[in-house]
């Protein structure tokens, strides 16, 4: 008789095991001041030494990475590093790490690395170093020059564009992998074509990451799903709104209404001209999930948890955006990171994301899409008043039923299955369409 269980994924003769961890070896320090980071303040709420600047040491970084690398079972593992500014560390702190790597690297799997950063510091000898070390850098650049400078501004209050814009040329000469993250905000929103045209034209970006600002105004001190329930405002509440007087998010956060709008100016250029030329991060995760494959990016997927994030001293949370006391699960100088990692408390964490979906997701067309999106941003409430709605819901609601019919399109003229939406390969053949009807 044939089973019909089937084994999970394999490696080496094992179930396949893997986690990820946000590394931040030199935890908030950073050598900029940009108005919207939302990890600047993270030097006041963990405590950092005054007037030094925090490092994970030597004991610590092997630790982490020979523990890093052992609890996992897979043909590659991947090292994300981050801060602040990771490159205050200086090129010698990272030949460090990739001779820790070697060290423990076992036969077989393919070790790689991928390093944040504003950019303010490459030069040729650190491209050369990421080049010959195979580093993906992920380049933080907000759109032309006065988009960018408004609020990506150095200790001085400068903007940083053509600094940003050197290390673009840098990376370029020395063929460096990278990708460009472009935060949206109040300002970037209202400006889709000429951000998506800049990068696409001039950056010459390889891969765009689109990430939303959102940061309620107790965000520095406060962590999130830790809100007063009493104080939480009902979708459509003026007070949502950046800007607006009592409102109750940063001023220079995007709206939800114009997150919506910057996605679908984005996507209509995207469709007509770059599909399969442009990567747009947002637009390949959704169409896996259109095909009913699970959604890559942990924002939209079922479950999250699985980004957890390490301090300088060595402290890990559950989440690159969860650094709050309430948060913390460990240190890895006491306790594996593995076990960390697969702990139930880090679990409970992951999954509550889809069970705690209010009614208005959980009967949504588009559930399958996001299903609530992160839960950092649910702080409203809907309108029959139940809690746990994510703030940018009616922006995602709005891109989704307008780039419905472009993914189905899309994966059709691929030969791939539409597992989901209106447009679906189901809901198509439950409609009687003529032969000489069909496309």
């Amino acid at each position: 008789m044939t089973s019909i269980i089937q084994a999970g994924p394999q490696f080496n003769g094992q179930a396949s095991k893997r986690m990820h961890v946000m590394a931040k070896p030199i935890g908030a320090a950073c050598n900029l001041d940009c108005d919207y980071c939302y990890y600047l303040s993270k030097e006041d709420l963990l405590e950092y030494k005054k007037g030094c600047t925090p490092q994970l040491n030597d004991e610590n970084l092997e630790k982490f990475i020979r523990d890093y690398i052992q609890g996992q079972n897979t043909p590659e593992i991947t090292f994300s590093w981050q801060g602040g500014e990771a490159t205050m560390l200086g090129i010698p702190y990272f030949e460090k790490i990739v001779e820790f790597q070697k060290k423990y690297q076992p036969e077989g799997v393919v070790i790689s690395n991928d390093l944040q950063t504003n950019g303010t510091l490459l030069n040729d000898n650190w491209c050369l170093f990421l080049k010959q070390n195979n580093f993906l850098v992920g380049l933080s650049i907000d759109g032309p020059e006065l988009l960018h400078n408004t609020y990506r501004t150095n200790k001085a209050g400068r903007g940083t564009f053509k600094q940003v814009m050197k290390a673009v040329d840098l990376l370029h000469k020395h063929e460096v992998k990278f990708a460009t993250l472009t935060c949206v905000n109040n300002l970037t929103s209202r400006n889709p074509l000429e951000v998506y045209r800049f990068l696409r034209d001039v950056v010459k970006s390889p891969q765009m990451q689109f990430i939303p600002i959102v940061e309620m105004k107790t965000f520095r001190e406060t962590a999130p799903n830790t809100w007063d329930i009493s104080e939480r405002l009902t979708q459509g509440d003026k007070r949502l709104i950046p800007g607006q007087k009592d409102s109750v998010v940063e001023p220079f956060c995007v709206s939800d209404h114009a997150w919506g709008n910057f996605l679908i100016e984005v996507f209509n250029e995207w469709i007509c001209n770059d599909v399969g030329t442009v990567f747009v991060q947002y637009f390949e995760a959704l169409l896996e999930a259109w095909m009913g494959h699970r959604n890559p990016l942990c924002t939209l997927g079922e479950m999250c948890g699985k980004g957890l994030a390490m301090e300088p001293n060595g402290d890990v949370y559950t989440c690159d955006h969860y650094v709050y006391p309430e948060y913390k699960i460990g240190n890895i100088a006491e306790t594996d990171l593995q076990d960390m990692a697969f702990s139930p408390k880090q679990q409970q964490f992951g999954t509550a994301k889809s069970k705690s979906l209010p009614k208005q997701c959980r009967e949504c067309d588009y559930k399958f899409a996001c299903f609530g999106e992160c839960p950092k941003n649910r702080f409203t409430r809907t309108q029959d008043g139940e809690d746990g709605l994510n703030y940018l819901c009616a922006g995602w609601n709005k891109f989704y039923r307008h780039a419905d019919a472009g993914f189905a399109f899309t994966l059709r003229r691929l030969g791939l299955p539409v597992a989901h939406g209106k447009h679906s390969d189901k809901v198509l053949a439950g409609k009687q369409i003529l032969p000489e009807h069909r496309a």
